[in-house]
């Protein structure tokens, strides 16, 4: 039953966002492996024969650092992490030029930090900017920039800046490759009886407590990570395939619709470009918390949200910036742009429009934040 709806899966992935883990890419002493490259590229040249756009979204930068430094694992300090990564990003992409140009294919560098996706101006040209390069017929290679990232702006492992890749190209499929085949009903390195899940139709906290609270020698995920990446897309609209990289062939077996791995079905409707921005991409600068009336006002009813339905305003933001808006419980529901500052807002709990005019002068604003700027997440 599985097959077909693989097939239907593949069959519409005109745009493809493949991420590749640093372990695929690098032996156990944390040095590039040549032959795995030079077959992940042949591979990429064959989803691309058909016709398809793919971006990879690779990792292996500061792998590839501690190797050539001959370090023998991988530091903690972030100076030396920044150091690994500078001195293994040219190594990595030197691989990546030699592996591909038999093929007559273009490798194109894009190194990105979480802030160029919160500004929505450098978010737009790094769209326009990876689809000029489709029209160049270029591959383009993103990894994040870890020379500057600092704890800031960083995207916190290259699952979820490949999650993030996904919803700004709206694309219909993430492939996550990693060194496991896919995700499993228990641990399968201490319960032999664990099975494979072949499909999952929605990543809930069932899904997400078969996580193993394990991270690789030498990368940053694990399988929680690959599981919230694998969330940001799906509830998005798209799909996505969690596969092992480290078998031969697996790219070749995942686009004939062959059922390895684990494919994971979105579970949200296709959401317009605008909104996949602002819910699923913009980091959030604050908090309202809101009761249950205005709970149901903005997820069963569409309604904007208004001051009288806020409890408490967490954060320094400013007017314009993106907030979480969550329930009585903590959980979240959805994520605007606020009207107002963090101050204003606190100012404003509570309190209907009338009242807004009494305290401001003007209610300019009689939302906090309006409809048209709120995506439901929850």
């Amino acid at each position: 039953m599985s097959v077909p709806v693989r097939q239907e899966v593949i069959a519409r992935a005109h745009v493809v966002v493949i991420k590749v883990g640093t372990n695929v890419l690098a032996d156990a002493t944390g040095r590039l492996d040549r032959h795995r490259i030079q077959s992940l590229a042949d591979q990429l040249q064959r989803v691309r024969v058909g016709g398809r756009k793919v971006v990879l979204v690779t990792s292996g930068a500061i792998g590839a650092g501690v190797g050539k430094l001959g370090l023998g694992k991988r530091p903690t300090d972030l100076s030396q992490l920044q150091a690994c990564a500078a001195v293994g990003q040219s190594a990595l992409m030197q691989l990546y030029q030699e592996s591909l140009s038999p093929h007559g294919i273009h490798t194109a560098q894009i190194l990105l930090t979480a802030g160029d996706f919160d500004n929505r101006a450098r978010y737009l040209n790094t769209r326009n900017t990876i689809r000029t390069l489709f029209e160049y017929n270029a591959l383009p290679i993103i990894n994040e920039n870890d020379t500057v990232s600092v704890a800031e702006i960083k995207f916190g492992d290259n699952d979820h800046l490949a999650a993030m890749v996904t919803n700004l190209l709206r694309a219909p499929l993430l492939v996550l490759l990693t060194n496991v085949d896919g995700l499993y009903s228990d641990d399968p390195r201490t319960n032999p009886d664990a099975s494979l899940l072949a499909i999952v139709p929605n990543i809930d906290q069932s899904v997400t407590d078969l996580a193993a609270t394990t991270t690789s020698s030498l990368g940053t995920g694990g399988m929680p990570s690959k599981l919230r990446a694998a969330r940001l897309a799906t509830a998005a609209g798209e799909s996505v395939i969690m596969a092992n990289g480290s078998v031969d062939g697996i790219l070749d077996q995942v686009f004939s619709g062959e059922p390895v791995g684990t494919l994971f079905l979105p579970h949200g409707q296709d959401v317009p470009a605008w909104k996949r921005w602002l819910g699923f991409t913009a980091r959030t600068r604050g908090t309202l918390r809101v009761d249950a009336g205005a709970k149901r006002a903005l997820i069963e009813q569409g309604k904007s949200l208004l001051p009288v339905g806020v409890i408490a305003v967490d954060g320094d933001f400013g007017k314009g910036d993106v907030v979480s808006i969550r329930d009585e419980t903590g959980s979240e529901i959805a994520r605007g742009l606020c009207n107002y500052s963090s101050e204003d807002a606190s100012r404003l709990l509570g309190k209907n429009t009338e009242q807004i005019v009494n305290l401001l002068g003007s209610a300019s604003y009689p939302e906090l934040v309006h409809r048209d700027n709120l995506v439901v997440v929850g």
